[in-house]
């Protein structure tokens, strides 16, 4: 069995969040290794089981590292393979950490989780193997299925403390079954690959540098102004049709509401792209990237539209030759 996803550590020290990745890989059924390397004291060792990871097959590289966090970008700067950073809090809150990690210059993208979420990087890379293997889309669907159980178990344990006067507890209709978008077709010439979404006609600058490199990828997409907030019922409409699609780009502002309500209706990849505000984006990015468990963003620097369609031809390139091809000659293109 070889694995399909490698954890490298920049320290020992950090093992506790690897472990977080670990149980939700082994509940995902997911192959993995684990290694220890640091981008500052070896780095002759990282490009080596980067390279020879990527000749023997592994598809997706999750990095764990505080501090100066440079192993994330020294992994995906030897590989065409997505790379996963999970920034740890060692000082200032993690925050040295998850810059370091998301702030990445164009071409070589590298997708933040928020900071000790290695459980968060675990689904993700999940999902990301889900684009190509319908045996791990299912799973990442059963997991998410999981989810009202465990919160209709939360809250029935939560109304047995609840002993005030006036409390009254009123009843609700059951939803409506949420249909499992891993398991919807889409006929091949009619299919997208990717949906990419944004909030208001102010990032449509990053919306057209995110397009602009998927148009020279060759990479089948369709984009879209939609708000959940503005419009709900438009965005609910729009993501029923973009259901074949294999992962979405979320291209938001300030509060960035979209980027969590794509990923709270469909189990594909979310790749998410803060856009500079009133914070230069640093509101946009934390909102972004500190997703719950269970339902991951794969965040992206300020305005990096560029290095979103990156991320995504490197995870279209794990199911398609094609893309892989054109990554890669991209990739090698001289500077300037």
């Amino acid at each position: 069995m070889e694995p399909r996803v490698m954890i490298i550590l920049g320290s020992a020290s950090d093992f506790a969040i690897a472990e977080k990745a670990i149980r939700k890989l082994e509940a995902l059924k997911v192959p993995y290794d684990v290694r220890v390397a640091s981008a500052h004291r070896t780095p002759e060792k990282v490009k080596r089981i980067v390279k020879e990871s990527t000749e023997g097959g592994v598809e997706v590289f999750i990095a764990i590292a505080g501090l100066s966090a440079h192993l994330p970008g020294i992994i995906a700067a030897n590989t065409h393979r997505p790379v996963i950073g999970v920034p740890v809090d060692v000082k200032f809150g993690g925050l040295d950490a998850l810059f370091a990690t998301v702030q990445m210059p164009g071409g070589v993208p590298v997708a933040s989780v928020g900071v000790d979420r290695g459980d968060n990087a675990a689904i993700l890379a999940a999902q990301i193997i889900g684009t190509h293997d319908e045996t791990m889309k299912s799973e990442v669907s059963s997991m998410r299925a999981g989810f009202s159980s465990k919160i209709k178990k939360d809250e029935a344990g939560l109304v047995e403390k609840l002993d005030g006067n006036y409390y009254s507890r009123r009843e609700f209709k059951a939803p409506d079954a949420e249909t499992d978008d891993s398991k919807v077709e889409e006929p091949l010439e009619d299919q997208i690959d990717v949906a990419v979404i944004s909030e208001s006609y102010s990032e449509m600058e990053v919306v057209k540098k995110t397009t602009k490199l998927l148009d020279e990828l060759n990479i089948n997409y369709d984009s879209a102004v939609v708000s959940p907030i503005r419009h709900p019922e438009e965005f609910k409409s729009y993501m029923e049709q973009m259901k074949g699609s294999k992962l979405y780009i979320a291209v938001s502002g300030p509060s960035t509401h979209l980027e969590g309500a794509v990923v709270a209706s469909s189990s594909k990849p979310v790749v998410g792209v803060p856009c500079s505000g009133i914070m230069n984006g640093l509101d946009s990015l934390l909102s972004m990237v500190n997703m719950p468990p269970g339902v991951p963003t794969a965040t992206l620097g300020v305005n990096s539209g560029e290095n979103a369609a990156m991320f995504a031809a490197e995870v279209l390139g794990l199911g398609n030759k094609a893309v892989e091809s054109k990554l890669l000659k991209f990739k090698n293109k001289p500077s300037g």
